[in-house]
């Protein structure tokens, strides 16, 4: 049965509730680019791009078969292609190889270009239309995010090669997000990410059992943890949230709460991973979170 998210209360109310749920999404994925950098210590990085989307697929295809969903539309799979090359396959497979290479605070290079990139895929794919305030918010917390992260990996001039590949990353992740929060206004938010992730399994777990012939995994408990937590959380459950908040939306606005992920991210890089906290983090991320709640408090203009 699919359930697709009702639009009841009014305009603000709307709003408010997509914030949340937004929230609660990027609070589950600011875990993601921390862990990722523990798993790669220990698990390769296809492995990981690929194992995780192996063990998510598993979990997606049982709750479909249980909750006995139909399958989607003919014509809907093509946007489900969208949503799955986007967060199953680009975001995981870029980000795990990059972070081999960059530590998770630079990482977070990443999460600063998201909300823009967000922002600016949902406008072009929607008829949402910000005013002019909108965009400079969105633009001065950008700024600000990179500043922040920046900061924490050494300056402009420590760009890595790997920036290539989170830059690719972002822009993955950006035509997931925004196609995924429209096809959740139909099928539903976690019905979204579970048909994306059955739709990319079978290359997900070629590519697994590639890399499990190649090199048999060896990690510690805590390495396995993390990339459990990238399976179940960051793959999975955490799209849940984050796609209906999207769905809800403004898709635009609500996106703008991933301003949020880079701080969150650096502090737990420095709890998990013992990287440091500096009066620069504690500035940039009041800058930052300051920038997130002006973004989102902006309202849209009016459909034509």
């Amino acid at each position: 049965m699919i359930l697709p998210v009702r639009h009841n209360g009014t305009a603000a109310s709307r709003t408010s509730t997509g914030i949340w749920w937004g929230l609660l999404g990027v609070a589950a994925f600011s875990f993601t680019v921390p862990l990722t950098r523990m798993a790669v210590a220990g698990l390769s990085p296809l492995f990981i791009g690929s194992g995780r989307a192996v063990v998510a697929g598993v979990l997606a295809a049982a709750a479909l078969a249980l909750t006995r969903q139909r399958l989607p539309q003919p014509r809907t799979w093509a946007r489900l292609a969208l949503v799955a090359g986007g967060v199953v396959v680009g975001f995981p497979l870029l980000t795990s190889y990059a972070l081999t290479a960059v530590p998770a605070g630079h990482g977070a290079v990443v999460i600063a270009l998201l909300p823009a990139a967000t922002a600016t895929a949902a406008i072009l794919r929607t008829r949402e239309r910000p005013r002019a305030a909108f965009w400079a918010v969105m633009a001065l917390g950008s700024l600000a995010a990179l500043a922040f992260a920046f900061l924490q990996s050494g300056g402009i001039g420590h760009l890595h090669w790997a920036d290539l590949l989170l830059l690719g990353a972002v822009v993955c992740a950006a035509v997931g997000y925004a196609e995924g929060g429209l096809l959740a206004r139909e099928l539903g938010s976690w019905q979204t990410i579970a048909w994306a992730l059955v739709l990319a399994f079978p290359p997900m777990l070629a590519l697994a059992v590639f890399d499990l012939a190649r090199q048999p995994p060896s990690a510690t408990p805590a390495q396995w943890a993390a990339f459990a937590y990238l399976a179940v959380v960051s793959m999975f459950l955490g799209f849940f949230a984050w796609y209906r908040g999207l769905a809800i939306g403004p898709m635009a606005q609500v996106s703008q709460i991933q301003l949020l992920q880079p701080v969150l991210s650096t502090c737990w890089a420095a709890l998990l991973l013992g990287e440091a906290i500096t009066w620069t983090t504690v500035i940039g991320g009041l800058a930052v979170i300051l920038c997130a709640g002006a973004a989102v408090r902006v309202r849209l203009k009016p459909k034509a």
